[in-house]
């Protein structure tokens, strides 16, 4: 098992991914840091609560499987052309991306069925409700 730490700049964010890569699957997770964090700042991450919570997101996120690499030597102009079809068809590009993607996919399915629940939980309160006063009403109360 191996563990990557990446920051990066993604266009309006400072964004921290941890990977962990384990026998052929990545897991990934991600912190947003808003501002580009100082050194000072990421050793006080690193040694804190957040980094904690992170490496525990990261494995209870859902594993993607690596990537094969080629092993053959191949023309460089196959290769290139490869390259660009393979960088056309995958859309979102590596591991940690794609692990990224599930795991907010797999909370947003989670989110629309809790809410769900909240709503049909609401509903039969209300009816409850509108039920009890019109029997307080029959009752002439």
């Amino acid at each position: 098992m191996s563990a990557v730490f990446t920051l990066y700049h993604d266009g309006q964010f400072w964004v921290g991914v941890y990977e962990i890569h384990e026998d052929g699957l990545v897991r990934a997770a991600r912190h947003v840091f808003g501002t580009e964090p100082n050194n000072a700042e990421l050793a006080a991450f690193a040694a804190g609560r957040g980094f904690v919570r992170l490496a525990d997101q990261a494995r209870e996120a859902p594993p993607v499987p690596l990537a094969q690499r080629l092993t053959a030597r191949l023309n460089a102009k196959r290769l290139a052309k490869l390259a660009k079809k393979a960088q056309d068809d995958s859309g979102i590009g590596t591991a940690a991306q794609r692990a990224l993607r599930e795991t907010v996919t797999q909370h947003a399915a989670e989110n629309k069925a809790a809410r769900k629940r909240r709503a049909a939980a609401e509903a039969t309160h209300r009816r409850s409700l509108a039920k009890a006063k019109s029997r307080a009403k029959h009752r002439g109360h």
